[in-house]
């Protein structure tokens, strides 16, 4: 009888529990490290606690347009597990899924204990041991394997180690002791702290057609925008918060941002159809009624920014169509700091992918050594794509661990 082999994950997180849901009972003993009191912790939370386990994206050149970094690396793995083969992974053991109209794939449940109850279920069938309150405090290479050094004073031996941890400070000073290049991890998708007269009252006003530029860069993103007690909110902004991750890290979270509320204009079109607007609602208030397409609150703030208030339309002076043009289509907001969006954290930053053989997801330095999920410099926008690399990546080693390494030795 051949050689049952030990398999280490270090993180019970979305990445690690696919990992080990992969593994027959005969051929691994697999054992889960976490170091919270409870596993699956990111997957709870997701989607508002519905769970946006993927998205609707099935053609790999497309899909990686949503990794502001990883694209490159993932573009081979996504030919071999994507969004189709998740979604028939999950349905094959119970759980059903729905395409919402923007491409957010959900369980049809509406509730993430569905996703949570299937890992934990498949590889509780699987024999994989969990283990929670378990921290790592080493990891070693020896001829035979690795050696896992847990904070409880354990020294598991091992034929190879995941490492699956997402955001761990702690994981990565291990990994860069022991010789991988670590990518200086900053924070991702998160919203803008903006304390502004025009914004004032309006928490809770939402356009759904903006555009958010970082000022002094190229970066810039478009979709629905909301206004929040604390600045401004929304996938705009959160998909601007991750292409311009690096870039608002190194100015502190303090910039300006240029918002356009109306994105079917730029500024000569907005020109052109005011002028017209006002020739032809002369007699009207300005504040009566919004021309753009933005809610009549917003709409307000933002003429009477621009000196409307109490005018006609067939009152206001040139100079103040030219202020309406620029607070609707190029209005500028300091941003003052940001705060992460409701409980999910996304980092970009992790190990260099340069070190990790994307075919097998084992580092290139150590064999031995996979990696799966956000412990690798990968990070995506919102809307399923960071559950997505989780969920291929994890695939990937899984393989790689079953297949490349079957003469290693074990303790």
């Amino acid at each position: 009888m051949a050689e049952v082999k030990t398999l280490v994950i270090i993180g019970g997180g979305a990445a690690g529990f696919f990992c080990a849901a992969q593994f027959p009972r005969e051929d691994f003993r697999v054992i889960i490290l976490e170091k919270g009191p409870q596993v699956l912790g990111k997957v709870k939370v997701s989607g508002g606690g519905r769970c946006n386990i993927t998205h609707a994206c099935y053609e790999p050149a497309e899909l990686v347009r949503y990794y502001p970094r990883g694209a490159q690396a993932l573009r081979g793995p996504f030919h071999h597990f994507q969004p189709a083969d998740t979604i028939e992974w999950f349905a094959s053991r119970g759980v059903p899924v729905k395409t919402e109209e923007d491409g957010r794939v959900f369980p049809v449940s509406d509730n993430s204990q569905s996703v949570i109850d299937c890992l934990m279920e498949t590889c509780r069938a699987a024999g994989v041991e969990v283990r929670t309150r378990t921290g790592v405090d080493d990891l070693l290479q020896t001829p035979e394997g690795w050696e896992v050094v847990t904070d409880k004073g354990e020294r598991l031996r091992c034929h190879c180690v995941l490492v699956a941890t997402g955001s761990s400070n702690r994981m990565w000073e291990l990994l860069s002791r022991l010789g991988h290049t670590l990518i200086e991890p900053v924070p991702s998708l998160f919203t803008f702290h903006v304390s502004d007269v025009r914004l004032a009252g309006l928490a809770g006003v939402a356009v759904n057609h903006a555009v958010v530029s970082l000022e002094g860069s190229r970066h810039s993103a478009s979709g629905p925008l909301l206004i929040t007690h604390q600045g401004l909110s929304g996938p705009a902004v959160l998909k601007l918060s991750a292409w311009a991750a690096r870039e608002m890290a190194r100015l502190q979270y303090e910039f300006t941002v240029r918002i356009n509320w109306d994105s079917r204009f730029n500024r000569e079109q907005l020109t052109e159809f005011l002028r017209e607007w006002k020739h032809e609602h002369a007699r009207q208030q300005v504040l009566s009624h919004s021309p753009v397409r933005m809610p009549h609150r917003l709409w307000c703030a933002l003429a009477e920014a621009a000196g409307t208030r109490d005018l006609r339309w067939g009152d206001v002076p040139a100079k103040n169509i030219e202020r309406l043009v620029t607070e609707v289509c190029s209005g500028f907001f300091p941003v003052q700091g940001k705060s992460t969006f409701k409980e999910e954290f996304v980092s970009a930053g992790g190990i260099n992918l340069d070190e990790v053989d994307f075919r097998t997801m084992e580092s290139k330095k150590f064999p031995g050594l996979y990696f799966a999920g956000e412990a690798l410099d990968i990070d995506a926008v919102t809307g399923g794509f960071n559950f997505q690399a989780a969920w291929t990546t994890a695939v990937l080693a899984a393989k790689g661990i079953q297949a490349g390494r079957n003469g290693r030795k074990t303790g």
